[in-house]
């Protein structure tokens, strides 16, 4: 990495906090069958990962944890799915809703932290905006810092390993990471990248990498 774009706490709160009421107005706009779309994410419909979102400023008890986990026979990520899948059942307008209310807390899920909690919001702001062909800009400083922390992490994305043998150059921000044939694109081009959205990252990436990244898609 030749240099970070560090972002501190206070703005971190600040974007999530921008990035949940201008989600929320997304949403609002949305009829009944565009609710029901695919997202990004394998399995999960775009009112399913509007409700994670709803949902994380107000996480479940511990003994619904324990439960809940149990029933997912331990795979954290079909946890969060089935949590947010049940999260679901309620109306479009209740989920706006508590977008709305919650925008500005500050509560935390267990084990994890705000930064987390930045990269979170902004990923699947475009897991919901992109396949309704919505823009939807990101602050430059917060999705640096984001696609610098998941860059830097192993597990859930091993971005590292995934897209080794490659440089990841933002035009737009000064960042770089990884060493190899170029991949150059904006900072939200890349962050889409290494949290593994290579289709949705690959309409804005250019360079002699190119051709290697496609074989990994």
């Amino acid at each position: 990495m030749d240099q970070d774009q560090p972002i501190g706490l206070e703005e971190s709160w600040l974007v999530i906090e921008q990035e949940r009421r201008s989600l929320a107005e997304l949403l609002d706009s949305l009829t009944e069958e565009e609710w029901q779309l695919p997202s990004l994410c394998v399995d999960w419909r775009i009112k399913d990962v509007a409700a994670h979102l709803a949902l994380t400023p107000q996480p479940i008890g511990a003994w619904s944890t324990l439960v809940q986990a149990l029933c997912a026979r331990g795979s954290f990520n079909r946890f969060v799915h089935d949590v947010s899948v049940r999260h679901a059942d309620r109306p479009a307008a209740e989920i706006v809703d508590e977008l709305r209310v919650h925008a500005a807390s500050r509560t935390l899920p267990a084990l994890t932290n705000y930064r987390n909690i930045l990269m979170d919001t902004l990923v699947h702001g475009q897991d919901i905006a992109i396949p309704l062909g919505r823009e939807r800009p990101m602050p430059l400083q917060a999705a640096t810092a984001s696609a610098t922390l998941i860059w830097r992490k192993g597990w859930p994305f091993w971005a590292r390993r995934r897209l080794a043998g490659l440089r990841l150059v933002a035009s737009d921000i000064d960042w770089t990471a990884g060493s190899g044939p170029e991949l150059r694109g904006p900072i939200s081009a890349h962050l889409l990248l290494v949290t593994g959205r290579t289709a949705a990252a690959l309409p804005y990436i250019s360079g002699d990498g190119l051709p290697s990244l496609t074989t990994r898609a």
